[in-house]
């Protein structure tokens, strides 16, 4: 089995840890606060001092800090002990940074694979959980039996920065689904329904909508928004909604960057298209026909 070092243990990387445990992989951790490691040690997984002694012993690294810097402090004083090792970074970083860490590993010595984890803490080692990678491919191969542990592991080719980049922008759309759901709670309760109350309509009506998605893709990926029984721009105008808010005395923000996106592609003579067009005001935002920049 693997020998593994975890770097890291907040919720996330404890998860990682406790999991591979589990799996009978020879498990030592590190933590900035040694009291994060306290449940694992009752556990029975070694907790190391220092850095170094944490990845003295180990086949494989896997980094789950707080950001893309935090790595840096971590990683940088080893470089010398981490070469000829596997690395793992799983903490969130943006595509290029990912890339930048692979750069730096490559120089050190380091084989390196990137990762995205879609899921939460409480989802690790269940069916529930993903998690993409990017990298360095013999890394993904050798440790398999490890990453299957965490989730359905999916790789996204040789790239680094691919499972940064899709792990974001899966985050985008969940942050902005979320936002939505807030909106409109925020708009019933100065009428006194409470958000619980709200969310019992939401969720069935939202589940019913699922579908569209991939609707959407296809029409984005043909383009062709004029395409017939797609609901119009112009019908799609969301200032009714905005008037709403507002007489409740809430925010529009929700609706209003929705609402330009619409009005942008309106604008420039598409209101005849469909709703999916406003992809294009997000792809190309200053480069729309009748736009300035």
């Amino acid at each position: 089995m693997t020998s593994t070092t975890f770097l890291g243990t907040g919720e996330m990387g404890s998860a990682l840890a406790a999991t591979a445990h589990t799996a009978g992989h020879p498990t030592t951790v590190w933590n900035r606060s040694p009291r994060r490691t306290q449940a694992l040690r009752d556990n029975g997984i070694t907790v190391a001092p220092s850095v170094s002694d944490a990845v003295a012993g180990a086949d494989l690294v896997v980094v789950c800090l707080l950001d893309h810097a935090s790595v840096h402090d971590v990683l940088d004083p080893v470089a010398d002990l981490l070469a000829g090792r596997h690395l793992i970074n799983l903490t969130t970083t943006t595509p290029d940074t990912a890339r930048e860490l692979a750069r730096w590993s490559e120089a050190a010595g380091v084989a390196y694979l990137d990762g995205g984890i879609m899921a939460t803490p409480e989802m690790i080692g269940t069916a529930a959980s993903t998690v993409f990678y990017s990298g360095a491919r013999d890394v993904y191969d050798a440790h398999r039996t490890l990453l299957e542990q965490w989730g359905t592991p999916e790789f996204f080719g040789p790239d680094p920065g691919m499972a940064a980049l899709y792990d974001l922008a899966l985050l985008a759309a969940m942050y902005t689904m979320f936002a939505g759901f807030f909106q409109g709670a925020a708009m019933v309760a100065p009428s006194g329904v409470s958000a619980t109350e709200f969310a019992r309509r939401a969720v069935p009506w939202l589940q019913a909508l699922t579908p569209s998605v991939a609707e959407y893709a296809a029409v984005i990926d043909g383009g062709d928004y004029a395409a017939p029984g797609q609901q119009s721009l112009t019908f799609s105008d969301l200032g009714d909604i905005a008037d709403a808010a507002r007489a409740q005395g809430i925010s529009t923000e929700v609706v209003d960057a929705v609402q330009r996106l619409i009005r942008r592609q309106v604008d420039a003579g598409f209101g005849s298209h469909g709703f999916a067009r406003i992809f294009e005001s997000i792809k190309n935002p200053v480069s729309t026909p009748g736009e300035a920049a």
